[in-house]
């Protein structure tokens, strides 16, 4: 048993040396428990959550950010041309009216509904995180999808939430040979940790290269030996 552990401590070691940023982090996200981080982690789920590359759901937000869109007012006051042609630069084109259209609508629930503030939603479902989740899906453009990715990001800002390990971090778990008990996983590293570990493991449920990439560099540090 403890040899086992001892491998998938190896193993988780690897993962996040290699691919341990958060999509936050890539989008320029400087995640706090504030309001204008937390919008802004909103809006990259909503664009995240698509059937679109994440390297360009990632440049999107940034591109949103960069033109003055970050916060929820700002998203709300900008015009349908300027968030389409954000996102454009971002070179998200495949759904870029549609999402532009969600994102107004968005942003116009966050204010009307939270007064802008995203702890308000947390605060507004006491902290359970089933609710949390639903209260999510009621934005436009944010699914089942959208909701854990804001979840799988937040929880290290809203640690009454974690670990918040879903079927997508657990596929990835899989294909790594780790534990697929969310419990078990999160003790594998620090609750500080948490969000960049489900983001690496959503990176190895999606891309069978990272996981070749880990197992390589666990046998070469002789991890599995």
């Amino acid at each position: 048993m403890a040899h086992r552990d001892s491998d998938h401590g190896s193993t988780v070691r690897a993962l996040l040396d290699a691919r341990g940023r958060t999509y936050a982090e890539e989008a320029g996200i400087r995640l706090k428990d504030t309001p204008q981080p937390l919008y802004q982690l909103l809006v990259l789920a909503h664009l995240l959550s698509a059937r679109i590359r994440a390297d360009i759901a990632v440049s999107a937000a940034r591109a949103l950010f960069g033109a003055g869109m970050r916060d929820a007012r700002r998203m709300r006051d900008a015009t349908w041309q300027q968030r389409v042609d954000a996102l454009g630069e971002g070179g998200y084109r495949r759904y870029d009216e549609r999402t532009s259209t969600q994102l107004g609508e968005a942003a116009g629930l966050v204010l009307d509904a939270y007064g802008g503030d995203l702890r308000r939603l947390r605060d507004k479902a006491g902290g359970d995180v089933g609710e949390v989740r639903a209260l999510l899906q009621e934005a436009p453009g944010i699914g089942p999808a959208g909701a854990d990715i804001f979840l799988r990001e937040v929880q290290g800002v809203w640690p009454r939430l974690s670990p918040y390990l879903d079927r997508k971090t657990l596929d990835g778990a899989g294909r790594l040979g780790l534990p697929a008990d969310p419990e078990a996983l999160a003790g594998l590293v620090g609750k500080e940790e948490l969000p960049a570990l489900a983001a690496a493991l959503v990176r190895a449920a999606l891309d069978e290269h990272v996981v070749d990439e880990v197992h390589e560099t666990v046998k070469t540090q002789g991890g599995t030996g």
